[in-house]
């Protein structure tokens, strides 16, 4: 299945799953065959709202094996644990969840697709309530006190209820996630790969590659109808401060700071790493491809005479390189502001 058919997919089992149609939408998405972190965390929700624990939990195992990042899937998997009464693992999941929001109130998932808000309070909050079921109340008091620091103003009754209870050595109710969130695939971008042509428009157009000096019918090579849009990509290229290159394989993404691209498009390398994965922008969204997925590209007013057109590659892709920690800076993938 290619990248395109995934985001469809995709994007067909949410639209089930937002018509209240969860049995057809888990349907759907059992038959992608290669999830990635995203996918396998609407798995996992859809399997913890039928209750079908066992399932879940290894949903969201895999989510968390496809990006180790994220932290909403280990809070979720922290509550499937809570409900299996595996208290001690239920622990850790929500103390590695509160270690991946560095400080912060909260994590706004919404520029990946999911229309949640992480609170660390409410984390904290959780794992007060797994201490205070081991029987450990004086740490479930101090988890609470700590989230009175985390707090926003609509979070305060939740803490200040939990605090009250654990006095009285009483269990309060966990914080869930809500049943009707999960991850939707940017349906601008899947509105943009269903309009890619690779095979080119038959129209008087003049290629933006400067070693092709082809005007007439459209060759197999990104265009544009006004000698003037050659300007704006060079202009935007050194505002950017990022090398061009043409990516000839298609790049399936598995963690959420990797950039999906397919041949013919057109990136712009910012750093290249020493373990060969690159710090790119496309589409003014930023994240990282492997560099030998991509061929540096030349942009100039002037064109070279007599040199042949380039065609996108029809051998297989190279073996994705291994990442390692700590080469880039993180990477948010929301939009660019310019």
């Amino acid at each position: 299945m290619t990248f395109v058919e995934t985001l469809r997919q995709w994007d067909q089992a949410v639209s089930f799953a937002d018509r209240q149609d969860f049995a057809e939408a888990l349907r759907v998405f059992l038959a992608i065959p290669e999830p990635n972190s995203k996918i396998y965390f609407d798995i996992g929700c859809l399997h913890l709202q039928k209750q079908d624990l066992d399932a879940a939990e290894k949903a969201f195992d895999s989510s968390i094996r496809k990006d180790e990042h994220l932290a909403v899937a280990f809070f979720q998997r922290g509550i499937t644990f809570y409900q299996k009464e595996r208290y001690e693992e239920a622990l850790g999941d929500f103390q590695y969840a509160f270690k991946a929001l560095r400080g912060n109130q909260l994590i706004d998932y919404k520029a990946l697709g999911l229309r949640y808000k992480l609170y660390a309070c409410e984390v904290l909050h959780n794992m007060a309530l797994v201490e205070a079921q081991l029987g450990r109340w004086e740490k479930a008091q101090e988890n609470l006190v700590k989230a009175l620091d985390f707090k926003t103003e609509a979070k305060l009754n939740v803490i200040d209820r939990a605090l009250q209870s654990t006095l009285k050595q009483k269990l309060f109710k966990l914080v869930t996630f809500p049943s009707n969130a999960l991850f939707k695939p940017n349906k601008h971008y899947v509105a943009e790969l269903e309009k890619k042509d690779y095979l080119g428009k038959a129209k008087v157009v003049a290629s933006i590659l400067p070693q092709d000096e082809f005007s007439g019918f459209a060759p197999l090579q990104p265009q544009v109808t006004d000698v003037i849009s050659l300007f704006v990509i060079i202009s935007l290229c050194r505002a950017l401060e990022g090398e061009p290159h043409t990516v000839l394989f298609e790049f399936v993404p598995e963690t959420s700071d990797e950039l999906a691209v397919v041949p013919g498009n057109i990136v712009f390398v910012l750093q290249k790493g020493e373990d060969n994965w690159a710090s790119v922008i496309f589409n003014e969204r930023r994240g990282l491809v492997p560099y030998n997925y991509l061929e540096r590209l030349e942009i100039s007013v002037g064109s070279k005479k007599n040199e042949r057109i380039r065609t996108p590659p029809s051998r297989a892709p190279p073996t994705r390189p291994e990442r390692k920690q700590g080469i880039f800076n993180p990477i948010k993938p929301e939009s660019l502001n310019y």
